[in-house]
């Protein structure tokens, strides 16, 4: 009987192993074809003018991020007529230290459509016809609500304030969305749109990684001559902090390798099966209208009537933490006949350039990521461990040392030692394809350089772009990710369901919406001052850190 037991739990692990491999396969495959060349040109800007879909582009911003000056021009040097692009900058407060650098953008850029919206003056919130709770404690949405209700046209395009994108990235995601195929002859032809399309966000980190041949960053008279690193980090820093700090200073280059190993291929693979929603809110498009037709209670059967008091469209999703996987989710399931679902623009990545994290604040970043997605994808999130290196080979391992069959037909001795071998060997292929895949996704030759391209963008196959990681850092990064991924899971899914975003932090229910908590010291000065400290919960009068 306990024989039985052990070959079916073999039997269970040979399939999920090969089920990974396959999906790694189809992944690698889409990564490979679409991000190794040049693109050719999207159709939409070539579009007679009165056909060129008006895209209104939001970008939500919260203090200074690394780059935040070159990422968010990079919106006002797409190649995409400036009569069908609006832009809006959206901050909570004039005070943030990053509203200068808002105000410096659209003076740099005149000739554009561009605002700066600030969440403290929305009417819906603020003044005398709003309040502070007409909107959920979702920070995100409650930056970019005012932007997406006076959006104009029907496009709606979120792009996180701290990505880069190339010129080319617009004309691409309305193609998608809209299924434009270029032709050969400089025409367009037209397939099935999709109702959501977004990019495959890229991480680049910054520490001791400067460009060849030149400085970091060329200076000139305005912000855009910004370094793209924060005062307080330097590349080559050797300062005795650092130092001291050794490995644990470059969780950058953590995140970096997570974000173009195991998250891009399956992220491409998801996305090329098209099975299930696979989204992150770093750069997503989508239309207005049919946001708004999904969240309204009378025209999506989808919804519940007590759904009706969460408002519509972006609103609608103001009191739930993870609205990027919940918007996706949604349009994904809501029917809109001649429609395709998602749609992934391969070769259009989304570059997010990074400096100055420590390995403790990746492991807080993955930590929070996990659990916002806990009760979201459930069984995705427990299956999770079974997709690393690791935990998947040791799987494989375990089948091929304990199945009769692969002892009969091949030899494989059913010992310890032969399953330890077998793991080391197939961790090893594993690292090995991993090697080869970021050196590939890092030379970025599918996107789109010109004068304008910053360093961190041209990729390691340009002059003046990045340089490849020698191996050795590139085994201790990957080395280290692989070694974190099962203790960062047990962690985020079975010790806790806290998580600190935006300076706030908040408790994920399993209903998927959030409660915002007090920390500890904003609970100890009101114990102190003989207050009982309250959890400020979505529609309660003080759940926001401000009152109106």
């Amino acid at each position: 009987m306990s024989i039985n037991i052990i070959q079916g739990a073999a039997l269970v692990c040979l399939g999920w192993s090969c089920v990974v491999f396959l999906l790694q396969l189809v992944g690698i495959t889409k990564l490979y074809r679409n991000h190794t060349s040049p693109l050719p040109p999207p159709a939409s800007p070539s579009l007679p003018e009165n056909e060129v879909p008006h895209v209104t582009v939001i970008r939500p911003v919260k203090g200074v991020e690394v780059g935040l000056y070159k990422c968010l021009a990079s919106t006002f040097r797409l190649a995409y007529p400036k009569s069908k692009l609006s832009i809006r900058l959206c901050v909570d407060s004039e005070s943030d230290p990053a509203y200068p650098v808002l105000c410096q953008l659209v003076a740099d850029f005149p000739s554009f459509d561009a605002q700066v919206l600030v969440e403290e003056e929305d009417p819906i919130l603020h003044g005398r016809a709003g309040h502070v709770n007409n909107l959920g404690p979702n920070p995100k949405i409650r930056n970019i609500s005012r932007a997406y209700r006076e959006a104009k046209g029907d496009i709606i395009w979120i792009v996180d304030c701290n990505v880069w994108v190339a010129k080319n990235a617009a004309g691409r995601m309305v193609d998608k969305l809209f299924g434009f195929q270029p032709t050969n002859g400089g025409g367009c032809d037209r397939t099935t749109p999709y109702k959501f399309v977004h990019q495959l966000p890229l991480v680049v980190d910054l520490d001791n990684n400067t460009p060849s041949g030149a400085s970091p960053v060329g200076k000139s008279s305005s912000t855009e001559g910004q370094s793209l690193l924060p005062s307080t980090v330097t590349p080559n820093s050797t300062t005795p902090e650092n130092q001291s700090q050794g490995l644990l200073a470059h969780g950058g280059r953590l995140e970096e390798m997570f974000m173009s190993t195991t998250h891009a291929k399956f992220y491409g693979a998801i996305n090329a099966v098209g099975l299930a929603p696979c989204i992150v809110g770093k750069s997503n498009m989508f239309r207005k209208s049919h946001l708004d037709a999904f969240t309204t209670v009378s025209s999506n059967p989808l919804l519940r009537s007590s759904d009706s008091t969460r408002g519509t469209g972006i609103d609608f999703f103001s009191s739930y933490i993870c609205e990027d996987h919940l918007i996706g989710d949604l349009i994904w399931r809501s029917s809109s006949p001649g429609y395709k679902n998602h749609g992934l623009v391969f070769g259009e990545v989304a570059v997010q350039p990074m400096a100055g994290m420590s390995v403790a604040a990746y492991i807080a970043r993955r930590v929070r990521w996990l659990r916002v997605r806990k009760w979201t994808v459930l069984a995705a999130t427990l299956v999770e461990p079974g997709v690393e290196s690791l935990v998947c080979c040791a799987y494989f391992a375990f089948a091929v040392t304990t199945l009769p069959w692969f002892n009969g037909v091949f030899g494989v001795p059913q010992t310890w030692s032969a399953m330890a071998c077998l793991w080391l060997g197939s961790v090893t292929i594993w690292m090995s394809i991993d090697r080869w895949l970021t050196s590939k996704l890092f030379r970025l030759q599918s996107l789109d350089v010109d004068e304008d391209t910053p360093f961190f963008a041209r990729g390691t196959a340009r002059q003046g772009g990045t340089a490849q990681r020698p191996f050795r850092e590139w085994l201790a990064a990957w080395l280290g990710r692989e070694l974190l991924a099962l203790p960062i899971w047990t962690r985020a899914v079975l010790l806790g369901t806290t998580v600190r975003w935006r300076g706030r932090q908040f408790k994920v229910r399993m209903d998927m919406s959030v409660v915002e908590v007090e920390d500890r010291k904003s609970r100890a000065a009101d114990v102190a001052g003989g207050s009982k400290p309250r959890p400020r919960v979505a529609g309660s009068p003080d759940s926001k850190d401000r009152v109106d």
